[in-house]
């Protein structure tokens, strides 16, 4: 994949989305790309993680699993969203695992560079902060749908939350935009 194409993926990822195309061949000249079939691990909870990881095509889950074997989804991510940065961070390991949901190519950037582009690029450093801060409003959403007593209240809080990144108005309302299976949803809301 030549440089113009990994660009455009780029742009369309909202912690890069205002830089410019200088201050994006910079990133581009320190990212690696790797493929990752459907199903296959990126990440393993409690791994120490040295990389960013930024999804160029395909999705990606965000699950933890119970002491009883069963899988909790954190998070779904599409193409254009990033993860792993946390523990880059703060130095801690990954709190879930990261498991790709269809063949996904994902651009990978090494600690080192991640810090070097978050001190150099003052643009990327305030997209980082509003997307940390909207992730963890969206944690105080999912407490707040784990702590409905009825799955009705739990599933209608779900499709409320995903409307934010999946939502399409049309005439007829809003469409979700994302491909739920009946367990998807379960795992999602702490439901069996």
């Amino acid at each position: 994949m030549d440089d113009k194409y990994k660009n455009n993926f780029l742009k369309k990822t909202q912690l890069f989305s205002t830089l410019t195309d200088k201050e994006m061949d910079q990133i581009i000249n320190v990212m690696i790309l790797k493929q990752f079939k459907k199903n296959e691990t990126i990440l393993y909870e409690e791994d120490t993680n040295e990389f960013m990881y930024i999804i160029l095509l395909g999705k990606v889950k965000v699950v933890r699993t119970t002491e009883e074997g069963k899988e909790i989804i954190l998070a779904m991510h599409k193409s254009g969203s990033f993860f792993g940065e946390m523990s880059l961070i703060d130095g801690k390991t990954m709190p879930a695992s990261v498991i790709a949901t269809e063949d996904s190519l994902i651009a990978i950037i090494a600690k080192k560079d991640f810090f070097s582009i978050i001190f150099l690029q003052n643009k990327v450093t305030r997209n980082l902060l509003q997307i940390l801060c909207s992730r963890l409003r969206r944690c105080w959403d999912t407490i707040q749908l784990l702590n409905f007593n009825n799955a009705s209240q739990r599933t209608k809080m779900l499709f409320l939350m995903l409307i934010d990144e999946y939502g399409e108005k049309t005439p007829e309302g809003t469409v979700l935009k994302i491909k739920l299976t009946h367990q998807d949803i379960s795992d999602m809301t702490g439901q069996t």
